[in-house]
């Protein structure tokens, strides 16, 4: 399962062994990371590239000073599995390209980008083959989408989604939905409607990774307690060292732990 390798990364990264001096963390990190695939979890540079007028127009191949990410600085930073983010803007909700069309484009250009790059990615929809790929000095690409309403209310449209290698989505983004309340927009539903808990339990059966980024606090704890499954934070930080609406609280952190979950720190100021 993908969500105990991370795990097990992290846990690995995170506990020292006993006596360790601070100033040996990163050569003991960096000997970890030989032999474990470090998982970053949330990458928006799909929705980068789509703004700059697509492939043709960024080589990550090259430092890219003016992004967030290229193939350098991956390499750098030891990284072993990326999920590239299929961003769903939420002003589709309200007009314009329809959430699930736009959805379907990110994940053709995480494909994309994906086999653009052979000799440093891979692409992965399992934790075996993030295993294999790292022993080939590949970088596998894995496809998180973020935001519910990409689904447009259908578990079929979910169901599809998982098919076309999509490993986690992120049940809200800014705005609330019609089944699930988010973190930033004013709370209609006290956590998840039935219809949400049903989303939990169908990306359980489907092998989709429940992504509680951007959810309000009670959408947690209901996600929490339907999932049979660990849950995912893939970019969140503990409330209690920075008191900010998305991020975990202390009550929640302890849910977590107790489902097995994993909460990705987010750096992003």
């Amino acid at each position: 399962m993908l969500q105990r390798l991370i795990l097990a990364v992290l846990v690995a990264i995170a506990v020292p062994p006993p006596g360790l001096a601070a100033q040996d963390y990163r050569a003991q990190a960096l000997r970890i990371l030989k032999t474990v695939p470090l998982i970053d979890g949330h990458n928006d540079i799909p929705d980068a590239i789509r703004e700059r007028g697509g492939l043709d127009s960024v080589d990550l191949a090259a430092s890219q000073p003016k992004l967030m990410t290229d193939i350098p600085r991956l390499r750098a930073g030891g990284v072993g599995g990326q999920f590239w983010s299929a961003y769903v803007p939420v002003t589709t909700i309200h007009g314009g390209e329809h959430p699930a069309t736009y959805a379907l484009e990110q994940i053709d250009l995480i494909h994309r980008l994906c086999r653009k790059y052979p000799q440093t990615f891979a692409e992965a929809a399992t934790a075996a083959a993030v295993e294999r790929n790292f022993k080939t000095g590949k970088i596998s690409c894995l496809i998180g989408i973020e935001g519910g309403h990409a689904i447009e209310n259908s578990l079929g449209a979910l169901r599809m989604f998982a098919r076309l290698g999509v490993r986690y989505m992120t049940l809200t983004h800014w705005e609330t939905l019609d089944w699930a309340d988010a973190a930033t927009d004013s709370a209609k539903h006290n956590g998840l409607t039935s219809f949400g808990e049903d989303v939990v339990r169908e990306m359980n059966r489907v092998g989709m990774l429940v992504d509680l980024a951007h959810v309000s606090d009670a959408t947690m704890v209901g996600a929490i307690r339907v999932s049979r499954a660990p849950v995912l934070f893939s970019h969140s930080s503990a409330r209690a060292l920075c008191d900010h609406m998305r991020n975990v609280p202390d009550s929640i952190l302890r849910m977590v732990k107790a489902n097995g979950g994993v909460v990705m720190v987010n750096f992003y100021p």
